[in-house]
């Protein structure tokens, strides 16, 4: 992806957003061209001349201090990720043009990991770069889908969401949840622009998913670690599990994800339930994620 690019957008999309009487302007009078702020009000709320604010929204970054960057974040009123999104899109790191089109090293899960997935009780998860599933537990193929009966390129979170049918089901807050893994994405994409394996899913996504081109265009971005998933599974009935996010020693961009119900409660019975059948079942595939089907119109 063109840097450039995704700087311009990023600022072009944050200052849409923002009214100027939500930025603590005086209102101007007549009709506005814009739907937020306009380029010479950022300028001013960051105290930057126009021309330096345009250059920088042109993708016109080098040299550009920190203490600039951080007036354009208060003006933009940028949240902690969003910040740190602008920061790596302005000021990339050295190492990121040292490894431009080279592939990154493969992810290994580490077998203690592997050995701890087992001995949880509750659904768990290691993703890896791009939201790819790199190791989950039984319960976790049997609350979502058998990741692991699937071609090694198709185990990716992203793309079960946006393109299997089962998860528009399975969500009960499936715009929400399609949201947070483009957005999660998103803060990827600006610390490996050119990561091949990122723009194959992208080029996917977006030729089979009319929403997922509707969504990136949003040039949202997030970072979660904890929250709350609700759940509509076709053997149980409804969930709600509460997820963490943890970071994984030695792979910064490996996390373990552990989804647990709230004690003695209606979701903790119905986990218990899948857990069981999970046990006794001869296959590891539920009956409802035995294939998976694309839905263009995603």
């Amino acid at each position: 992806m063109d840097r450039s690019s995704e700087i311009r957008e990023f600022l072009r999309t944050r200052r849409a957003r923002i009214t100027p009487e939500q930025a603590g302007l005086a209102p101007h009078g007549g009709a506005r061209r814009v739907p937020g702020l306009r380029r010479e009000e950022v300028a001013q709320l960051a105290g930057v001349s126009v021309d330096y604010y345009v250059r920088l929204e042109r993708g016109r970054t080098q040299n550009v201090s920190e203490t600039v960057l951080d007036a354009v974040a208060r003006a933009l009123q940028l949240d902690q990720t969003e910040r740190a999104h602008l920061f790596t899109l302005a000021q990339p790191k050295p190492t990121a043009h040292t490894r431009r089109k080279r592939p990154l090293a493969p992810q290994r899960v580490h077998p203690v990991l592997y050995r701890t997935l087992d001995a949880l009780s509750v659904p768990a998860v290691v993703q890896g770069r791009r939201l790819d599933v790199l190791a989950a537990n039984k319960l976790a193929h049997a609350l979502y889908t058998d990741f692991e009966a699937r071609p090694r390129h198709e185990r990716n979170f992203a793309r079960y969401v946006f393109l299997d049918n089962a998860a528009r089901t399975l969500y009960a807050d499936w715009d929400q949840v399609a949201g947070d893994c483009l957005a999660l994405l998103r803060l990827y994409a600006g610390r490996h622009p050119d990561d091949p394996q990122l723009t194959e899913l992208i080029g996917e996504l977006s030729l089979h998913s009319d929403t997922f081109r509707r969504m990136w265009a949003d040039h949202n971005v997030i970072a979660h670690t904890t929250g709350t998933k609700r759940l509509n599974h076709p053997l149980v009935g409804d969930l709600t599990l509460d997820y963490v996010v943890l970071a994984v020693e030695g792979d910064p961009e490996q996390t373990l994800v552990i989804y647990t119900p709230e004690p003695a409660s209606p979701s903790a019975e119905a986990l218990n339930i899948l857990a069981s059948w999970t046990s006794t079942s001869t296959s590891t595939t539920p009956p409802h994620t035995s294939g998976q089907t694309h839905n263009p119109a995603g």
